[in-house]
């Protein structure tokens, strides 16, 4: 008898080999990556960033405009991330329901603390985030959703990483732990005494620690298995959002986390 394999996958789904992948969609996807993650960029900065030549990236944006996956501003000849793209990538939340179920409480918990309330994911070693809901407050944080950043210095972040394996805490670890601010914890043991106290008291504090200046408080979402899947936060200026609220305002985020791990159908082991 033939071995069965999953459907929707080929016989050499597992063969990860060149032969076996499309080295110019490839190519194409990570000149994606590179808009993305910029705010707008120009011809010869993406084959500049992308390490490929300019007569290749054209005609990889060419072909991704024409789906609406990039624009191009005609007065500053700079290439931004498209609506197209936006429309693809929202499919993902579809599937996870996430962002449904944590609405509700992203909103409560923004008008409860006066703060911008976000839900983000750890995807790839970085946090990922999905959705916010903004506060009315002339300053705020701001993070559109598909923004990435590390985890050592996210509130979402580290409170996944205090729940995380000790094998995969240690390969997000040994990526490095890149120094934003003065108060960036550059060093594993400074992280690791971080994560301890977050664990204990049920929430995570990014302390200016990403940007000088604002503040953030963070709690996991938990899977049925227990695991931690996603984080909720508020994110605010340091004169809003003192330390000296931190356990007040971390226990409204613990709680709206806690409900969306209950909407969600999961449970903390």
């Amino acid at each position: 008898m033939s071995e069965s394999r999953p459907r929707g996958r080929p016989r050499a789904f597992h063969d990860k080999t060149e032969q076996n992948t499309v080295q110019s969609l490839d190519r194409a996807l990570s000149i994606l990556e590179v808009v993305a993650d910029a705010n707008g960029l120009t011809l010869t900065e993406l084959a500049q960033a992308s390490g490929q030549s300019t007569a290749t990236v054209y005609r990889v944006l060419s072909t991704f405009q024409t789906h609406g996956f990039v624009e191009l501003d005609p007065e500053g000849q700079r290439w931004h991330v498209g609506a197209g793209a936006f429309r693809t990538g929202s499919a993902f939340l579809r599937r996870t329901k996430l962002a449904d179920r944590a609405r509700g409480a992203m909103e409560s918990l923004m008008r409860a603390t006066g703060e911008t309330a976000n839900l983000g994911i750890e995807d790839r070693g970085e946090v990922l985030f999905l959705t916010q809901v903004e506060t009315h407050e002339a300053i705020r944080a701001f993070f559109p959703p598909g923004t990435r950043s590390p985890m050592h210095v996210s509130g979402i972040g580290k409170a996944l990483l205090a729940h995380m394996p000790v094998l995969r805490l240690a390969e997000v670890m040994a990526r490095g732990l890149r120094g934003f601010t003065p108060g960036s914890l550059t060093q594993s043991e400074a992280l690791e005494r971080d994560l301890i106290a977050t664990r204990a008291r049920g929430y995570a504090i990014d302390n200016e620690e990403r940007t000088e200046g604002m503040r953030c408080i963070a709690a996991p979402i938990f899977d049925a298995q227990g695991r931690a899947v996603a984080g909720l936060s508020i994110s605010g200026p340091v004169f809003r959002l003192s330390l000296e609220r931190a356990e007040e305002l971390g226990a409204l985020v613990l709680q709206a986390a806690q409900g969306v791990t209950e909407a969600t159908g999961g449970g903390k082991g």
